[in-house]
């Protein structure tokens, strides 16, 4: 692989990776936050107006922000049980052939979902709850995430496509 090819798709995967460890540490906010309601609740008869809807807003963050990293170490959900009878280079031609449908999926996703968060941000949207939180930050997880896999993608689509065809799946 190029030097500068591998310079940018090494940038990406450390971009993701990090996002991948933010994500992660929001169950530390998530978790805590359920446990202080179910004993508001169910200890004192008082729940929070607050808990379980900041759990909800912090969970797709979490789920969208991991995501791209989970694309490079092969953690999506994949059909192991045919690839594993193919030779490397079908194997090869399979994934250069799939990537470019993740490209498609997160960029339609990322040309509607920017709008909508750049309008929700704009408006000061809240959630009209007892709460009331503003909610623009947790609908910008949704296009800031489709640009992190789309980096992802076409990163692995590189990888792929620099690597031995004689070795079998690599996860540099």
């Amino acid at each position: 692989m190029p030097r500068l090819v591998r310079t940018v798709v090494d940038l990406v995967t450390g971009i993701n990776k990090f996002a991948f460890y933010f994500a992660a540490m929001l169950v530390y906010v998530m978790v805590p936050a359920m446990l202080i309601d179910v004993v508001m609740r169910y200890v004192f008869n008082s729940p929070t107006v607050w808990a379980t809807e900041l759990a909800i807003l912090l969970f797709g963050p979490y789920f969208l922000l991991a995501g791209p990293y989970v694309l490079h170490i092969k953690g999506h959900v994949a059909m192991d049980i045919m690839r594993q009878n193919m030779s490397p280079e079908v194997d090869r031609i399979f994934e250069l052939l799939g990537i470019p449908v993740i490209i498609l999926f997160a960029g339609i996703l990322l040309w509607y979902a920017a709008p909508l968060a750049r309008d929700s941000w704009a408006y000061g949207e809240t959630s009209f709850s007892a709460w009331n939180p503003p909610i623009w930050w947790a609908k910008a997880a949704v296009p800031l995430a489709m640009v992190l896999l789309l980096a992802q993608a076409i990163a692995e689509f590189l990888r792929v496509l620099f690597r031995d065809p004689s070795l079998s799946s690599e996860r540099a």
